[in-house]
């Protein structure tokens, strides 16, 4: 009788997925959720054949190199910046996410902090709390309008698509966006969404939103110069990575009131967020929970532990980041 594949899953998830990985393999979880530091990771993925990670688990070569029986590393999230493809590639290890799964919900998320920071949504909700509350006033949090406004989109794939639908259809916004290449007609058609220059992106949009996957390219897309560039009554919106935007920069721009408000749901360094944004009133911050619904959680769980079960049973992973590595040796 062969022994089965043993598996570490990093983090704390739901009951449902470790049943699901244990009808399979001998796993090993983490219900206290402790975030492990490089070492801890690398001292757990001893004898394992595969792991379940979320963002917050670095595997690279170094860790690789330590653990040569790795044969599959399985993110629960769409973004895999934690992960080093090159070096999961050149050892033959395959890489998964969890795309598709979060598109909506994400979007939803992203217009709700972009709609909460055009109308000044937290900074008035604190004003209330404080017991500042005293009268009516005519330019009392006087925010902007999100309908018939210009939105922007930096960045155009599923999600930012997704988000340009409920601006364009929901709210009848201009849809102008950047992307690396520029979307088939057939895309672009039905919400009327214009490809411009990134410089015409930041300098026509009322109200943008980043999507772009994190990278050294795109490593503070959005700093000082960009911001500059941005209409004072802009609010920006970033539901990307943190890194994308400098928050240091930004932090500036919204003190001195060069873009008239912020939403964040990632930060550079997180879970440490930029002290100065922690300072500015004008800027609503989230702990990077755009994709947090239960439903959408679940569906995040159940996809990363189906692309670890196929892997490791010769099967094909449903959503795999670097294909050429299939099928695996055994």
């Amino acid at each position: 009788m062969t022994s089965r594949p043993s598996v570490l899953v990093a983090r704390a998830v739901f009951p449902e997925t470790l049943a699901k990985l244990r009808a399979h393999f001998d796993v090993e979880d983490n219900p206290a959720d402790q975030i492990f530091t490089k070492a801890e990771l690398s001292a757990k993925l001893a004898g394992k054949a595969g792991c379940f990670i979320t963002g917050s688990e670095r595997i690279d070569a170094e860790v690789l190199d330590a653990n040569p029986q790795l044969r599959a590393v399985c993110n629960m999230a769409v973004g895999y910046n934690n992960i080093d493809v090159e070096a999961c590639t050149a050892r033959g290890v395959v890489a998964t996410n969890t795309p598709d799964v979060l598109t909506e919900t994400t979007a939803d998320f992203g217009f709700a902090l972009m709609m909460a920071a055009a109308r000044r949504v937290a900074e008035s909700e604190h004003f209330l709390r404080r017991g500042e509350w005293t009268k009516w006033s005519f330019d009392m949090f006087a925010g902007s309008d999100v309908h018939g406004a210009t939105l922007g989109i930096l960045g155009m794939g599923r999600i930012g698509q997704a988000v340009a639908r409920r601006g364009a259809l929901g709210f009848g916004m201009k849809v102008i966006y950047h992307n690396r290449s520029r979307l088939a007609p057939e895309i672009e058609a039905p919400i009327g969404a214009r490809y411009v220059s990134k410089e015409e992106l930041l300098r026509e949009c009322d109200h943008l939103v980043i999507v772009v996957p994190y990278s050294a390219a795109s490593h503070h897309a959005i700093g000082a110069r960009e911001l500059a560039q941005m209409k004072p009554t802009a609010t920006l919106t970033n539901i990307a990575r943190g890194g994308v935007v400098d928050d240091a920069a930004l932090a500036v721009a919204l003190r001195e009131r060069r873009i008239a408000a912020g939403g964040l749901d990632v930060f550079e360094g997180e879970p440490k967020v930029h002290p100065d944004l922690l300072t500015v009133p004008n800027v609503v911050l989230t702990p990077h929970i755009a994709s947090a619904t239960v439903a959408t959680r679940r569906a995040m769980a159940d996809l990363a532990a189906d692309n670890l079960i196929a892997a490791l049973t010769g099967a094909a992973p449903p959503t795999p980041i670097n294909p050429a590595v299939l099928p695996l040796k055994k």
